[in-house]
């Protein structure tokens, strides 16, 4: 049985960005982030918002932007560490990734 159809997340800005690149280059396959865990880490890491007060924001549950600031933290310090270039997907759909 499949679960419930996910709540869409409200953002307010689409990033100019799209992809951040390592200096030297890396070989290893790039991380994305999409529009949610880019909202999340800009109220949260920037704002200081609560996860409470974030959710609101998001129109999600404070656990949702838990889930999402989490994984968008991984997939920034898998980065950082593995030089890895990030790419900000700005539809919904993202591309297979691996951990």
């Amino acid at each position: 049985m499949a679960g419930r159809m996910p709540k869409p997340i409200i953002t307010s800005s689409v990033p100019i960005a799209e992809r951040f690149d390592p200096m030297p280059a890396g070989e290893a396959e790039p991380v994305y982030l999409d529009l949610a865990e880019i909202e999340a880490l800009r109220l949260i890491e920037l704002e200081k918002l609560s996860f409470e007060e974030a959710g609101v924001k998001m129109r999600v549950s404070r656990n949702t932007v838990w889930r999402v600031i989490e994984n968008a933290r991984e997939k920034l310090a898998r980065a950082l560490v593995e030089n890895r270039g990030i790419l900000i997907v700005k539809e919904e759909t993202l591309p297979n990734q691996q951990k």
